[in-house]
Parts: structure tokens; sequence; C-alpha cells
């Protein structure tokens, strides 16, 4: 993923994770794995209200990052690992200009806490 358009939108997602709420909301809901949370049960665990949450899953919503579905009355939000992916191979595609042993320990540093 390279050029304007992949710039833009590594900015708007990044952008949207700027934010202390949405950031530990995004870390949350990467925790909670593909069956993801409903909005209410984010919004008690991060200590916001829910009209405020919303706000902040609909900003991380429209950047891409999170996917949402209506059960019942219930909205359950999901992280895009896709997404996920996608910005972080954005942000390493010129890693290490042409030495890759400065990156190779990278994914040793990623634990994945089952």
């Amino acid at each position: 993923m390279s050029g304007p358009d992949a710039q833009n939108w590594a900015v708007d997602s990044l952008g949207a994770l700027a934010h202390d709420t949405r950031l530990s909301v995004f870390r949350m809901l990467v925790t909670a794995g593909p069956d993801g949370l409903v909005a209410g049960a984010i919004a008690e665990e991060a200590g916001v209200p829910p009209s405020t949450m919303s706000h902040h899953l609909a900003t991380l919503e429209r950047a891409g990052l999170v996917q949402s579905t209506r059960e019942s009355r219930l909205i359950r939000y999901r992280t895009d690992y896709a997404a996920m992916r996608r910005l972080l191979a954005f942000l390493m595609q010129d890693c290490c200009q042409g030495a890759p042993e400065m990156c190779a320990d990278l994914l040793g540093e990623i634990t994945c806490n089952g």
C-alpha cells in the first residue's frame, strides 16, 4: 500500500488513534478478539458515558479501524484486523533502508497474551 491515497488513509487512521480514549478502546477491541464487544460494555470498561463513547466509536469506524454490527438493540464493535495490518504495513514498508536487521526483532516485541 503506497501513494497519496494510502498516505491520506494512514493519516485518518492515526488521527483517530491520536486520542487517549480511542486508543484505549482500540486496544480493548484488539484484546477482545474477533467476537468484539458491545458498545455498553466498552463504555463501562472505559469509564466513559455512552453518548461520548458513541462519538469515539464512530470516529474509529469512519477511519476504518473498527466495524460494527447491530444485534437487536445492541451494537457490537470489532477490530478490523485487515485494516490494522494494512496500517502497520504502511508504517513499516520502507523500514530499514536496505538493512533488514534493524527491524528483524520487531515481531519479537509483540506478544499475544491469551
